[in-house]
């Protein structure tokens, strides 16, 4: 699957299976392995933390992503007692489980969650208890960690980042102690590069057999394991501070889909709520005018410039479209096309023409009906006040609200793809040189 949401509409939790009680599958001669999520809607930090947007997808999205497509899992869960939380992680293709009142409270531990949902689901073997935190998480993590369990006989395996900091004792204030090195002899200071680190819990997952859960009540236990991951992947959130910083890191280093980033080569954007603000302002004389941001002309010269061809679309109800085809023309040098009820119908013909694959589009649309185009187009984004049908099928949801910007951060996103797109073909090229 590509970088889009696993659509499941229409499903209940029933439907999938994840009714306290079901039985679920087990594998012909091999152990079931879930993964869960956690994700308790009483965040102290961050309200509602695990689905706020981070560069364009709920936080619990990004780990989701990576856990149903490493395709090391028979289960993927989120366990939650917040309903929003709950549509969110079946749009992104988990099963939940809804946990009791006794282990949603702030005093409830990881441990207490996991215990639950064993007893609710004594056919899982061993659970990979993934933070929803971890927006940095890729498959190949996944999967190493889960190998150290199924092939080397671990009974936990956890995840840890090597990291090269001084540790000093911590003293009173007005004790009169003196502090003392914890792990460095300051007559001796290592140069970072003679020194290997230490390794530090990154909290990314913890990969825990049921017999050590259910025999001895932790996580970490018997024959045990860890995985390091590399510091650009080890990124954690708890305070609003995190954020902005998270956000570079993800659009970096975050895993986007089994797809490599698209090489955009053509770019269809609604003008109406997402050139626009979707708004007619009436002059004292009759005069109908629109107003459209100076930033997202600019994200619209950015990527003609990258040689993505921008189309922008007015629709045949819009009462204004005529009026501004000729206009926007002007300004941006882009083809104006009016399209009616389904844009798709229009849009597929101009698509073959280019000789082009959906996969090689970007669609920025904000209402019901671009949502097929939403979901065709290789990239796809909605501004951050479009209704929740077009979010949904959108793969980015914006920062930025239809005609404040929305369109120049689009640009930059799918910009940044190209750029991913042509390091990995240029990784790639040096890999079968090498051969």
């Amino acid at each position: 699957m590509s970088a889009r949401k696993r659509k499941l509409s229409g499903e209940s939790c029933e439907q999938d299976g994840a009714l306290p009680g079901h039985k679920l599958p087990r594998p012909a001669g091999r152990r079931h392995v879930a993964a869960l999520i956690l994700a308790r809607g009483g965040s102290k930090g961050i309200p509602l933390k695990n689905i706020k947007m981070l560069a364009g997808v709920p936080l619990i999205g990004w780990v989701l992503r990576a856990a149903v497509d490493s395709e090391m899992f028979d289960s993927v869960w989120v366990s939650t007692d917040h309903e929003t939380i709950e549509k969110v992680a079946i749009a992104w293709g988990a099963k939940v489980h809804r946990r009791s009142p006794e282990v949603s409270r702030d005093s409830s531990t990881s441990l207490d969650t996991i215990q639950e949902f064993i007893r609710l689901y004594p056919e899982v073997d061993i659970v990979c208890n993934i933070q929803a935190t971890s927006p940095c998480l890729h498959p190949f993590h996944l999967k190493g960690a889960l190998e150290l369990i199924t092939e080397k006989g671990f009974d936990s395996v956890f995840s840890v980042v090597r990291k090269h900091h001084f540790r000093w004792q911590e003293v009173k204030t007005g004790s009169g102690e003196l502090t003392t090195p914890c792990n460095l002899d300051p007559a001796n200071r290592p140069r970072r590069q003679d020194w290997d680190g230490e390794l530090c819990e990154n909290g990314s997952f913890y990969f825990t057999t049921k017999d050590l859960i259910v025999s001895e009540g932790r996580l970490q236990g018997g024959r045990l394991a860890y995985f390091e991951m590399l510091p650009e992947y080890s990124v954690d959130i708890d305070v609003d501070i995190d954020w902005p910083v998270a956000e570079q890191r993800v659009l970096r280093y975050g895993y986007f889909g089994r797809d490599t980033p698209e090489m955009v080569n053509l770019m269809f954007c609604n003008v109406s709520g997402c050139l626009t603000e979707g708004r007619i302002f009436l002059s004292v004389s009759g005069e109908e005018m629109v107003s459209i941001n100076t930033r997202d002309t600019m994200g619209i010269r950015m990527l003609q410039k990258e040689d993505v061809e921008v189309v922008l679309l007015t629709s045949s109800v819009d009462p204004v479209a005529h009026l501004l085809a000729e206009k926007l023309t002007e300004r941006t040098g882009c083809q104006v096309m009016q399209v009616g009820e389904e844009p798709l119908d229009t849009l597929k013909l101009l698509v073959e023409q280019r000789k082009l694959d959906w996969k090689d589009v970007a669609y920025m649309g904000n209402d019901k009906p671009d949502v097929n185009c939403l979901n065709l187009a290789g990239l796809s984004a909605v501004p951050r006040d479009a209704p929740v049908v077009a979010i949904n099928a959108a793969k980015y949801t914006c920062r930025s609200v239809g005609g404040k910007g929305a369109m120049r951060e689009f640009a930059e996103h799918i910009l940044l793809q190209k750029e991913k797109a042509r390091s990995l073909m240029k990784r790639d090229r040096i890999d079968r040189k090498n051969f």
